[in-house]
């Protein structure tokens, strides 16, 4: 096999490779309608810049997941999402709720001045 060409479905992982396992969100159960939608721009604005990106994706793919009841690969995040209140993990299962809830006074501590300031203004 040369460079240009891609492996096939015969060719082996390399033993470095883990496979994550798949989980299947579920919507975590809310009584009232609170937060922002996950496509609202204070998403990938402030929880970005608290979070990072990649955990702010992975909880955007959980919460797509669970609304279409799907299986997804672990997301790598998940740890620091639990640790942030955004999903609950329960044994085996995965909870994600349906909005993203406001930043909490000690996220807003960790923000850049110029954007705390953008949520005061």
């Amino acid at each position: 096999m040369d460079a240009a060409s891609s492996p096939g479905p015969t060719s082996s992982l390399r033993p470095t490779v883990a496979v994550r396992p798949l989980v299947t969100p579920e919507m975590w159960p809310a009584e009232a309608v609170f937060g922002y939608a996950p496509e609202d721009p204070y998403i990938r604005r402030y929880w970005t810049a608290v979070l990072g990106p990649g955990a702010v994706a992975d909880l955007l793919r959980l919460m797509v997941a669970a609304k279409r009841k799907r299986k997804i690969p672990r997301p790598l995040f998940l740890a620091d999402l639990a640790r942030e209140g955004l999903v609950l993990l329960l044994e085996d299962r995965v909870w994600v709720r349906p909005r993203v809830p406001p930043l909490a006074p000690r996220h807003l501590r960790r923000l850049h001045p110029s954007l705390r300031a953008e949520l005061k203004g």
